[in-house]
């Protein structure tokens, strides 16, 4: 069943190459979960092209600069608070300091060393925090672990998406 042409798509998502790949991938699989009308159809995509850089970005990127993580993540860094410098285009520590539970009020069940960075958003909603990526993962008999790799190719990263919806 086509929902989608790859003309509609390529309007959607105009800065991405591999149109006809998606195009093909959604129209797998937006049945199985109800998408099917035009207007759901287009807030699925818009979302996620949104949350994505038109289906370009399967993995968050936490490569900021110190004027950037001051205005990104103000709770986290400037006066008063952590030294931004010291955290500046590592995405690394980034990302096991502002995604670690220790740190947050809304949790994410990131309380491992290192989890912050191993459950960085990643799919095309971005999918973020361990207890995120458990849940999606048992519902695809896989670990959190193995979620992690698959959310960065184009199947896991639909499936993720369409999941969340």
């Amino acid at each position: 069943m086509t929902l989608l042409t790859v003309d509609q798509l390529r309007a959607m998502i105009p800065t991405n190459k591999e149109v006809e790949e998606w195009c093909e991938e959604l129209n797998k699989a937006l049945p199985k979960y109800g998408i099917t009308t035009p207007e759901r159809i287009a807030g699925f995509v818009s979302q996620c092209a949104h949350e994505s850089g038109d289906f370009n970005q399967l993995r968050e990127n936490l490569n900021y600069s110190q004027q950037s993580l001051e205005r990104v993540f103000p709770r986290y860094f400037g006066p008063g608070k952590r030294n931004a410098a010291e955290y500046a285009r590592n995405p690394e520590k980034i990302a096991n300091y502002v995604y670690m539970d220790e740190f947050r009020t809304s949790k994410l069940g990131n309380t491992q060393p290192g989890d912050g960075a191993k459950f960085i958003g990643r799919g095309l909603k971005q999918l973020t925090g361990r207890d995120n990526y458990s849940r999606f993962a048992k519902d695809y008999d896989m670990t959190a672990e193995q979620a992690a790799e698959w959310l960065e190719t184009k199947e896991g990263a639909l499936a993720s998406a369409l999941w969340f919806w």
